[in-house]
């Protein structure tokens, strides 16, 4: 179903299609991170859907796949103090136009999951819940999660009070009471309500 939504628009004319998606505008640490996937005409890839209907060893075996088999991929990737600067829905689409910009290859349709399209000379369209429907998105939401899980896991060694490496940086009960207990470390968003309140009760 997923490729058969893509092969529309390669019906239409369209001769190399991109999917972009994000992880991270959610947690309360760490950064947001965008991946951007090209498949090319005809790739299929057993497996693929949204990467939030996937176990992380799944993810991760279809993460290869994908980074073996696709014509061209990148992430991009925007770290908590952009995201307390610009706000996490600018810092979201920054890191998504950052991960199309480093592709190497020029696309001629951007697939976006979301409400909202990419600044930039090339079309793109914004797709709600894209990574349910494009095989493209929902590639990049693989690449996306997975980059970023490992991110927050190799943050998990410098500040293991949060469990990061289990939480990935969302506000689980576990994390909220490390929050409440130690404060913020240096990774938190600042600006994000679950800890700007504990920076006030640490002062």
């Amino acid at each position: 179903m997923l490729f058969q939504f893509d092969e529309q628009f390669y019906s239409d004319g369209v001769g190399l299609l991109c999917g972009v998606d994000e992880a991270g505008r959610g947690p309360l640490a760490g950064p947001v991170v965008a991946a951007a996937v090209v498949l090319g005409p005809g790739t299929r890839l057993s497996g693929i859907k949204d990467s939030k209907e996937l176990t992380p060893k799944k993810r991760e075996g279809l993460y290869d796949i994908i980074v073996a088999r696709a014509t061209a991929w990148q992430v991009g990737i925007v770290d908590h103090d952009a995201i307390d600067r610009i706000n996490i829905l600018r810092a979201s689409l920054a890191a998504m136009e950052e991960s199309v910009r480093g592709l190497g290859v020029t696309c001629d349709l951007v697939l976006v999951d979301g409400r909202y399209g990419l600044g930039g000379a090339i079309p793109c369209r914004a797709i709600v819940r894209g990574d349910q429907q494009s095989a493209h998105i929902a590639a990049a939401s693989i690449i996306a999660k997975v980059t970023r899980d490992r991110i927050m896991q190799g943050f998990h060694a410098y500040y293991p009070h949060y469990n990061f490496f289990r939480n990935k940086g969302y506000g689980t009960p576990e994390h909220l009471r490390a929050l409440r207990r130690y404060g913020p470390c240096p990774i938190h968003r600042k600006t994000f309500s679950g800890v700007r309140g504990m920076i006030n009760e640490t002062r």
